[in-house]
């Protein structure tokens, strides 16, 4: 089947490139209020439409196999408030609002969950990892 680009970038008309990702799409999970960037994760059909339905954020577990709704098994529940989607439908981003604790799965120095995933940054001159 031939894709129409122009349809696809220019129309109101939902057309997600699953099938050209491997039945998965990107979302970055950026915070609504701070515009942090606080997570990269997979969504398939079935997160995606969790997440439009419910208005809380699922993901697809490629480790796991199955659908992941962030918060379930750690109350770290991410509301979407709204969910962005770029020029070649390939890729989306969910602004969220945090429920409670962080978006992490590992924990800082206090043991709470950090808010992003993205707590390192890379020292340029050194080549190496430093805290944020």
């Amino acid at each position: 089947m031939t894709i129409n680009m122009s349809n696809i970038e220019e129309s109101a008309t939902l057309q997600l490139q699953f099938e050209n990702r491997g039945g998965l799409l990107p979302v970055v999970v950026q915070e609504s209020e701070s515009g942090e960037i606080l997570m990269v994760a997979n969504v398939n059909r079935e997160a995606l439409n969790h997440t439009i339905k419910s208005g809380e954020a699922a993901f697809w577990s490629r480790s796991r196999k199955e659908l992941w709704i962030k918060g379930l098994t750690s109350g770290n529940r991410i509301q979407v408030d709204e969910i962005l989607v770029d020029c070649d439908q390939d890729a989306i981003v969910y602004r969220v609002t945090l429920q409670a604790g962080g978006v992490c799965h590992t924990k800082d120095d206090q043991n709470s969950y950090r808010k992003s995933c993205f707590y390192r940054k890379i020292d340029l001159d050194q080549q190496k990892l430093t805290h944020i």
